[in-house]
């Protein structure tokens, strides 16, 4: 009963009019942003912040988290069409979702996409309504040990996420650890392998690195191979509806990404990419055709966008009841509060009960709208295939170049995004997948901070790890990923040369 009043006091707060203007306004700025690749959430949200001191407080949270969780639905566009993620945590939807735009399916790929955003963001809003001060504590039981083998986990995971050699996929990890340390050290504030480069110190940008190995490689290796016959363009209604069969293969990795997507949120400091990557190298690992990963496999879309936007939806739980940002992004919207002398916390839900709910029932309003927003303008993103590639490709190297500049003004960014773009191509002729790199760079930095803590508070035992039932229980299930992994990569090697044929005598 008492939350059927809770939904009713959130419903009233969020559907009146000066919220409900600030909620369409958030997920149309969100949308857009996504669909332009580099621009980033954190940029505009940052640019919008100073509207934060002349809005109710409600209406400014709301808006700020339409601009979050808007953008998860528009940098999916961008994937798919173009291979550009429009944000780091669309980047897994490149490697399916362009593939079958290229396949001339853009429509059925856009389509599902929103399916599956919508189902996501529906399963991380009903965990925020109903387990926000459960799933509160026993996030706030993870300690730096925890954290630490979850990281463990992510790294393990993105060994399985390309379609190519095991071994391979762990050189690019650990490629991507490495450049994740790259830059100030926390603790000694000692600069590490900048080069003597200034500009490095402060690290190298993620939108640098998913711009050049996704946006620029394709660019580069595509440039001098492209016909214009080579583009299958239908935008006919017919041509957005899936399958019965992808329909089919659709539902179960919804379901398990929205789930991943939901725990992973919850945890501060995971976040969405990480969500992303794991449901998708779950559902590779899982699958009886592993091989269609890669080539427009449509549970390659289904289950990283469920579970990136239940991570958006349930990253607010530790945000709101915990007072703890996931990530910088959080913060903002933390700082947003804190400004109208509201302090997140646990006491929220007692003290702001009006502000809580509304919250949480504007993301039910901004995800309906964006369906509403999405689904009529699938038909205008594929007639972007049709614009003729001479015109398309340097607007892209142009969005490129104006995305990863505006994020901190300094065209040394740009340059890297040149080096990476290069380095991708040469990585792509030598058959090595660029995803598990990327995951590898967002992991490597909490991997170290968390090693470190857990070391500092054990007194430099590494026994912790196993003495902490949680931290024990994740390393065993990464062991046990490890070995199933090896298996199937050996089972498959094996059934791959039984099934050639003998050369002729």
């Amino acid at each position: 009963m008492e939350l059927f009043n809770n939904i009713a006091l959130g419903l009233s707060t969020a559907l009146a009019w000066n919220n409900l203007l600030w909620c369409i306004i958030g997920v149309s700025l969100g949308t857009l942003i996504g669909v332009i690749p580099g621009v980033g959430t954190l940029a505009t949200m940052s640019l919008l912040f100073p509207i934060t001191y002349v809005l109710e407080p409600t209406a400014a949270l709301i808006m700020l988290a339409g601009i979050w969780y808007g953008s998860t639905y528009g940098g999916s566009t961008a994937s798919i069409l173009l291979n550009l993620p429009g944000t780091p945590a669309n980047a897994v939807t490149c490697l399916d979702g362009f593939p079958l735009a290229k396949q001339g399916r853009a429509g059925v790929a856009l389509l599902m996409t929103t399916v599956a955003s919508f189902f996501g963001a529906s399963v991380g809003i009903i965990m925020m309504m109903l387990f926000a001060p459960v799933i509160s504590e026993v996030a706030f039981k993870f300690g730096p040990a925890e954290y630490f083998s979850i990281m463990v986990l992510g790294l393990v995971a993105a060994s399985v996420v390309s379609s190519g050699s095991a071994i391979k996929a762990i050189t690019m990890v650990v490629g991507g650890i490495m450049l994740g340390l790259v830059g100030t050290d926390v603790n000694s504030g000692v600069a590490r392998f900048d080069l003597g480069f200034p500009e490095l110190q402060d690290g190298i940008q993620i939108v640098a690195i998913a711009m050049g190995l996704f946006g620029l490689t394709e660019i580069i290796a595509s440039i001098n191979h492209v016909k214009s016959s080579d583009r299958k363009v239908d935008v006919s209604m017919k041509s957005m509806l899936p399958t019965r069969d992808e329909m089919r293969r659709s539902w179960w990795p919804m379901a398990r990404g929205s789930g991943l997507g939901s725990f992973f949120g919850i945890l501060p400091g995971v976040g969405p990419t990480v969500a992303a990557y794991m449901a998708y190298a779950l559902e590779k690992r899982t699958s009886k055709t592993p091989e269609r990963f890669g080539k427009g496999a449509i549970e390659g879309i289904m289950a990283p966008e469920s579970a990136n936007n239940a991570s958006d939806q349930a990253s607010f739980i530790p945000t709101m009841t915990l007072g703890i940002p996931g990530s910088v992004t959080m913060a903002l919207i933390i700082g947003a509060l804190m400004i109208h002398g509201i302090q997140p916390g646990p006491q929220m839900l007692t003290e702001q009960p009006q502000m809580f709910w509304g919250l949480v029932m504007s993301f039910w309003i901004g995800n309906i709208i964006l369906v509403i927003l999405n689904v009529p303008m699938i038909g205008l993103w594929v007639r972007v295939l049709l614009i003729p590639y001479h015109i398309l490709y340097p607007a892209i190297v142009m969005f490129i170049c104006i995305g990863t500049y505006a994020v901190n003004n300094n065209v040394f960014d740009v340059y890297a995004v040149l080096a990476f773009g290069i380095a991708g191509y040469v990585l792509r002729r030598l058959d090595f997948e660029p995803a598990p790199l990327l995951l590898g760079y967002v992991l490597g930095p909490m991997l170290e901070e968390n090693f470190r803590r857990a070391m500092l508070l054990s007194r430099g035992s590494f026994s912790t790890f196993v003495e902490r039932p949680i931290s024990m229980w994740v390393l065993l299930f990464t062991a046990l990923l490890l070995v199933w992994g090896i298996r199937s990569s050996l089972r498959h090697r094996s059934s791959g040369k039984l099934v050639q044929a003998p050369e002729p005598v």
